[in-house]
């Protein structure tokens, strides 16, 4: 069964942050932490099973990240609750942009589907945000 649209009421959150102690310009390498906050208003406990990411750098070279849950967990959040938590992208440029999807499933009606994540944008100091 393919994943059906988000459902009513769960929304995903992001905070960029360039991590100049970690990057190294001269080195082509920016690093940028990212703080995701899934946000569960619908009336079910949803579980976070996968994650899709398509990093763009601002070469044009573009990343496909796929894999289970997120930081190493596949956490269960309830109705009313949220799961945050903060993740690291390193670029070989100062500016990108990262989109995504979780796929999750209803555990109530063990439905899966589909959250996207909309397009944020990475980048570092002296760059137009």
């Amino acid at each position: 069964m393919s994943p059906k649209a988000l459902p009513e009421g769960v929304h995903v959150d992001v905070e960029p942050l360039y991590r100049e102690d970690e990057s190294s310009p001269d080195e082509q390498r920016f690093v940028f932490s990212y703080t995701i906050t899934v946000h569960n208003h619908s009336p079910t406990s949803v579980q976070l099973l996968a994650r899709y990411w398509k990093i763009t750098q601002g070469s044009g070279k573009v990343q496909e990240v796929r894999g289970k849950g997120v930081v190493g967990k596949q956490p269960m959040i309830g109705p009313g609750q949220t799961f945050r938590y903060t993740s690291r992208a390193i670029l070989d440029g100062p500016v990108g942009v990262m989109e995504g999807t979780y796929t999750c499933v209803d555990t109530n009606a063990q439905r899966a589907f589909d959250v996207a994540i909309a397009p944020f944008r990475l980048a570092g100091p002296n760059q137009v945000h």
